[in-house]
């Protein structure tokens, strides 16, 4: 009989991709999720709970009901911008929900749980390829909650065996290749896929936010990784759990960095469009340069981002908007 996964998140972009390749890895994916941001006909690939990790009620449900061998958590408020306006609610929501869905694992004796974390944890630190031993020093509330909830599966590890793996991720892009799933925010605030709105015609330009940053051409620079890469990592990390390897830190990048104006220009070689943009100023709580320096994830489980080319992430984000799933 196929294992079953408890998916927090997996109507939203990265879970509903993640839930695809645990089914083609033979887990029956079940997703939790409250369709605050998520998409209930992203939930394609298993079972469909409806809940919110704000409400233990209904994670102890989910939990009886499906008896799931393992945890993968993406659920999360994930806005860099609005974690500085209101940094209560990240503490809140991601935190207590964290709280509350590793209190109900461990009563349901469910054990193993992969973290969906963030690079935002190691902070704004110039020249420096990070990697897991780097120093964490978020400078938003966003790192910061997501930096916390790795604490917590720390001590719960120690306090109550609870095995984890927790994987810090660069900027994630592209979309399922097949054209099933994509990436689809509201509001939307990642780069790709307002870059792509904006070639497209469907918003007036896309704002460049900073242009004096102290990299080659004055915008912030990012390690960009492809969705469906990301999430087989998962799956990786899944099977480490199951196999008794222990706790364990990933970083998922690929060591490469593109600035704004970079990934600009593979968009209009990609899509043979201009880009319309505007300058706009700098935004609180966003760092320099953020580039994994990591080849753990490579050397332990094996994983490897053939797919994370600039071309191919656009290339793929450019197909599923203009497919027939995109609501833009």
């Amino acid at each position: 009989m196929a294992q079953t996964v408890l998916v927090t998140g997996g109507a939203g972009y990265i879970g509903a991709h993640a839930c695809k390749v645990l089914k083609a890895a033979g887990f029956v994916p079940v997703t939790f999720d409250n369709l605050n941001t998520g998409w209930e006909e992203a939930v394609k690939y298993g079972p469909f709970f409806k809940g919110d990790l704000m409400n233990r009620a209904d994670v102890d449900a989910a939990f009886a009901q499906y008896r799931p061998v393992a945890v993968l958590h993406f659920a999360a408020l994930s806005l860099v911008g609005q974690s500085m306006k209101d940094p209560g609610k990240y503490w809140r929501v991601n935190v207590m929900g964290a709280l509350n869905l590793i209190e109900g694992a461990i009563a349901a004796g469910c054990l193993n749980f992969v973290f969906s974390s963030t690079c935002a944890t190691y902070g704004d630190q110039d020249g420096v390829l990070l990697d897991e031993e780097t120093v964490q020093k978020p400078i938003n509330s966003y790192g910061a909650s997501k930096r916390a909830i790795e604490d917590m599966l720390v001590n719960f590890g120690e306090s109550h065996g609870l095995n984890h793996v927790i994987f810090r991720y660069f900027n994630v892009a592209g979309c399922d290749p097949e054209g099933e799933i994509g990436e689809q925010h509201v509001p939307e605030t990642h780069l790709i896929p307002l870059m792509l709105d904006a070639v497209a015609g469907k918003r007036p330009a896309l704002t460049v936010f900073g242009s004096d940053y102290p990299t080659r051409d004055g915008t912030c620079l990012r390690d960009y990784v492809h969705v469906m890469d990301l999430v087989e990592a998962h799956v990786l990390g899944l099977d480490w759990l199951l196999a008794g390897k222990g706790n364990r830190v990933f970083n998922l990048g690929t060591g490469t960095g593109f600035t704004v104006r970079e990934v600009i220009d593979h968009a209009r070689a990609v899509t043979n469009r201009e880009v319309p943009i505007v300058e706009g100023p700098r935004r609180a709580g966003d760092a320099v340069a953020l580039v994994s320096g990591s080849l753990r994830a490579a050397a332990e489980l094996g994983w490897e981002p053939k797919r994370s080319t600039l071309r191919q992430m656009i290339g793929d984000a450019w197909a599923w908007a203009q497919g027939p799933g995109y609501r833009g």
